[in-house]
């Protein structure tokens, strides 16, 4: 098996009412968020296991989705700690046409902080 990966970013907007008013995170802010993308398969006839064009194509969808977008108003985002941003983009990216290949999805944050989820 051979696992490959490809980086995205986009930019949203969120807030963390969850954490309370005197959280820093409670307030309006945004992230220049990075998604990364790990598909892990046997090679085909052409010698990948997925083109990284057709990946970009499948990942054109959820980008638009969430790119310069609010994430609370998102539905199934209206808590949208990194966590749960991460787990979304798996979902979402699991139904396209070569989303059985997905292993893990990473969402970063900043450049210090992410959550990956690999179910």
């Amino acid at each position: 098996m051979i696992t490959i990966a490809k980086r995205f970013t986009f930019d949203a907007a969120h807030s963390l009412p969850q954490c309370g008013e005197h959280h820093k995170c409670s307030r309006l802010h945004g992230h220049t968020y990075g998604v990364e993308l790990r598909l892990r398969g046997e090679l085909d006839k052409r010698g990948f296991i997925v083109d990284y064009d057709e990946l970009a194509a499948a990942w054109a969808p959820i980008y638009a989705e969430l790119d310069h977008r609010y994430l609370n108003d998102i539905p199934g985002l209206e808590c949208s700690s990194t966590e749960a941003v991460v787990r979304w983009v798996f979902e979402r990216f699991a139904k396209t046409s070569i989303g059985k290949f997905l292993v893990s999805v990473r969402v970063d944050e900043s450049s210090t902080t992410w959550a990956e989820y690999a179910p």
